[in-house]
């Protein structure tokens, strides 16, 4: 499915999810309102490492950021591995792969609107919002 968050189009694979589309739409409303911080729906995760890379997204708390380097130690793995699966992330915002950055700057962002969405949705999620603060990322 399409959905629209914060100004920018993102493809979600709703069929790894076990929620019906418009509840999905409604928590996404809900998520930009700022009134949802954590998604309350099923991922199927894939088998493997990109699956193991997507549950580790999933543990990022609203808010805060971990690096593609810390994602790897923790899986035994290469930072530049863990960017791989991030960019394959089928669930994006859901499972927040825009919470992963590298280690001395943002990073990538595989979904349309680049690293300029990846950059509203942390500063969405730090409360922060003008385009002085947008830009320290």
């Amino acid at each position: 499915m399409q959905a629209t968050v914060l100004g920018d189009a993102y493809v979600i694979d709703d069929t790894l999810l076990d929620v019906d589309e418009p509840e999905l739409r409604r928590q996404l409303v809900e998520y930009e309102a700022g009134e949802r911080r954590e998604f309350d729906v099923a991922v199927e995760f894939p088998d493997g490492f990109r699956g193991d890379i997507m549950r580790a997204m999933t543990a990022i708390p609203y808010g805060e950021t971990r690096t593609y380097g810390d994602l790897a130690a923790d899986l035994d793995s290469a930072g530049q591995a863990v960017g791989q699966a991030c960019g394959a992330n089928p669930v994006p915002v859901v499972v927040p792969c825009h919470r992963v950055v590298a280690a001395d700057s943002l990073g990538g962002f595989s979904a349309q609107g680049g690293t300029a969405a990846k950059r509203r949705l942390l500063a969405f999620e730090r409360g922060e919002g003008s385009q002085s603060q947008l830009d320290a990322f």
